[in-house]
């Protein structure tokens, strides 16, 4: 992928998938803005550029639609602060009143869009919902790194809908950067840490870090597995108990391989 440094925005409307899950107390106040910070210089370059930015983002994790505690207007004043603009708000991510507000947007402004999640079809990846959010930019950036393995809507289905206009934002450019200089470059030894909640998640990163380092750290609930796989005791803990053969051929792959 192209990287925002080769792209000019001039004139044009940048779609931005950001990561704006960002922690909020219970009277809305952002607690930790570490994620909206990494994606100030992306959306710098876009507005020095002569483009303008329609942000998209996830929070939280909502079930049922839209609720009050994960409205992304509660990040607004936040950002009017960061780039001293007035950003823009829709109420909705593909309502008439989103396309209209980005229809009308104009070169150096910001317009936020709600809660992707609102919708059930961003997580189920549906063609259709990423089809509408396409329509509203002319220029689609993927800065999210920490949804990009997922196929969601706002991130590898909308991206079908720019075959010749889509580029990576700095922070995705920063963390392939980091991996690959990791990956391919790592001093010895080399241990891994890995965590998570499902072995089916992570496995064709395990079996390719298999092939790279010494150590293997298991973290998070998906350690259960391995622990019960090995015949020890988890207690109540999280399992996948279809997955316990599976384990037992990660753990022999890796003797087999010389990794702890």
């Amino acid at each position: 992928m192209r990287t925002v440094d080769n792209y000019n925005f001039a004139g044009k409307k940048a779609l931005v998938r950001v990561d704006f899950n960002v922690p909020l107390d219970k009277e809305y106040n952002i607690t930790d803005d570490n994620r909206i910070r990494a994606a100030v210089p992306t959306i710098q370059k876009i507005l020095a550029d002569g483009g303008a930015v329609i942000l998209m983002s996830h929070l939280g994790r909502p079930k049922t639609g839209p609720e009050e505690k994960f409205s992304l207007k509660h990040l607004v004043n936040r950002l009017s602060q960061e780039f001293q603009t007035n950003v823009k708000f829709a109420t909705d991510c593909i309502s008439d009143d989103a396309v209209q507000l980005a229809n009308d947007l104009q070169p150096g402004e910001i317009l936020l869009l709600e809660n992707l999640r609102f919708y059930k079809e961003e997580e189920k990846g549906d063609a259709a919902f990423a089809e509408k959010l396409a329509r509203l930019g002319d220029v689609y950036v993927n800065d999210a790194f920490g949804t990009a393995h997922r196929e969601h809507a706002s991130t590898a289905v909308v991206a079908r809908y720019f075959p010749n206009d889509k580029v990576m934002g700095y922070v995705m450019q920063a963390e392939l950067e980091n991996a690959r200089r990791v990956l391919e470059k790592a001093e010895r030894p080399f241990t891994a840490i890995m965590g998570g909640a499902k072995i089916s998640d992570k496995i064709m990163i395990i079996e390719q870090l298999l092939d790279r380092v010494d150590n293997l750290l298991i973290g998070g609930a998906m350690s259960y597995t391995f622990v019960k796989a090995d015949s020890g005791a988890i207690g109540s803990s999280l399992v996948e108990m279809d997955k316990l053969d599976l384990a037992n051929k990660l753990i022999k792959m890796a003797k087999e391989k010389g990794v702890n």
